[in-house]
């Protein structure tokens, strides 16, 4: 029997998803990125998340505690490309500053929580969500979460290794990639 390379699209695909991995997903080298499945150049992948945030209706960018804390001199710069990558493309930011289980305290208008992300997302009805400065095997959960109940596209800017639980994820990421997607929205909505 032929199956088809299984693609990680956009739920919502049940309670307990499978993980891409099992299916087969591979996750890019240097040089390559994370979409819906399959690997690419990263130079396309940076054109198609800025694609993805520029016609998004409510798009939302999660920044987590890599991202938020400055526990190396490398932060501040992402942040602040993140913070503006934010304006380009009109997306709230709900930050998600740990991964400590908040239930039922969170509050899904102000925050995101890793272990309920599906809450955030389904009550401010939010189509794309981009994740940044998240550890690994905390954005893989929360990723196949949103996966599993919403239909929310998603993107990671991983700093190391791809997420192969999003839609879109790019590695090694670092203030000039970020400032590249940035650049191509402003470009393709005429803002500056």
């Amino acid at each position: 029997m032929i199956q088809e390379k299984y693609r990680v699209l956009p739920g919502p695909e049940g309670f307990v998803p499978v993980t891409a991995a099992l299916m087969g997903a591979v996750l890019p080298d240097a040089g390559g990125a994370f979409v819906e499945g399959g690997i690419v150049p990263e130079t396309d992948a940076l054109g198609l998340i800025a694609e993805k945030l520029a016609n998004a209706k409510r798009p939302a960018i999660c920044p987590g505690p890599l991202l938020m804390w400055q526990w190396n001199d490398a932060v501040a710069p992402k942040a602040a490309a993140v913070r503006e990558l934010a304006g380009a493309c009109g997306a709230k930011i709900y930050p998600m500053p740990d991964y400590r289980s908040k239930s039922p305290r969170i509050n899904p208008e102000i925050e995101i929580s890793v272990n309920h992300p599906n809450i955030t997302i389904l009550h401010n009805d939010i189509d794309v969500c981009l994740f940044a400065g998240v550890h690994s095997h905390y954005a893989n959960f929360a990723l196949r979460m949103i996966r599993g109940g919403t239909s929310c596209y998603t993107i990671c800017l991983s700093d190391y290794a791809a997420s192969d639980e999003a839609m879109i994820s790019l590695r090694d990421i670092d203030a000039a990639k970020i400032a590249a997607i940035t650049t191509k929205i402003k470009s393709s909505t005429g803002r500056s």
